[in-house]
């Protein structure tokens, strides 16, 4: 079966159609919560090391890709990334729209600033070109890192490829190499440029991140690997994975006939 664009639609319906509700709107939730949570820098005593306070969900996200990269794929869970990257930028849209709409916010009765709190909130959740760019740009780049790696370590195993410590390996060492090109390339993209941050403080920042987010993918991943193990068990994603399956035998026996 040649790879067509109808062919793509009908495999990425039948993916949306297949992936558990509960798992996509996880996904989507903590892609758009840790490009919201970017905004805010953490105070460190340390001037040679910065954060945001994207940590605190962006682990969520590559915990997901993980367990769909173990079920569906990396190409199923990458396509996935860009949808949740798409419906994170149509949110960031409403979110600027709302921005400019005439009215108060709440945090107006608490401070009593109304100018300054208006104008501060109104920025903040109308989001800027150049953080928006650069979130999307690491949080794509990153997921395709993250489920190739992750599904080529799973390769190497010939032996109980399905049990934990296989699992946890390339959810590890997966997690550590996305998580750190994640906010590196954010770093590179949005505070280096515009925030004025050191080539040092980008670089501890990927670091510092990808250990904080690794100990929580570390906590959660027995998590993960009873939900992969639950889905193979119930065949959830059977419909997308046969038509996968047919398609690739599909294309073999093309290419066999051809030559």
């Amino acid at each position: 079966m040649k790879r067509t664009f109808q062919n793509f639609i009908k495999e990425t319906k039948l993916l949306l159609s297949s992936v558990p509700p509960f798992t996509f709107a996880l996904f989507l939730l903590s892609v758009f919560a840790m490009n919201l949570l970017a905004n805010k820098s953490v105070d460190l005593p340390v001037g040679w090391l910065a954060l945001d306070c994207g940590i605190i969900v962006s682990w969520a996200s590559f915990l997901c890709m993980d367990v769909l990269t173990k079920r569906f794929g990396p190409k199923a869970a990458t396509t996935l990334s860009v949808i949740a990257a798409l419906v994170n930028l149509v949110m960031c849209l409403v979110f600027f729209l709302a921005s400019l709409i005439p009215g108060t916010w709440g945090a107006f009765f608490d401070f009593g600033e109304q100018d300054v709190i208006n104008t501060a909130l109104d920025s903040t959740f109308g989001g800027t070109w150049y953080v928006l760019l650069g979130s999307t740009v690491a949080f794509v780049a990153s997921a395709a890192i993250n489920n190739f790696t992750n599904w080529g370590i799973g390769k190497i195993f010939k032996k109980n490829p399905d049990g934990f410590w296989a699992y946890a390996c390339r959810t590890y060492v997966s997690t550590a190499i996305g998580q750190f090109a994640d906010n590196l390339i954010f770093a590179l993209i949005v505070s280096h440029f515009f925030f004025g941050w050191t080539m040092l403080q980008c670089v501890t920042c990927a670091l510092t991140g990808m250990v904080a987010e690794l100990l929580c993918e570390a906590v959660f991943s027995p998590l993960g690997y009873k939900v992969c193990r639950n889905w193979e068990k119930k065949g959830v994603g059977a419909a997308y994975l046969n038509y996968i399956s047919e398609g690739e035998h599909s294309d073999e026996n093309t290419d066999h006939g051809n030559e």
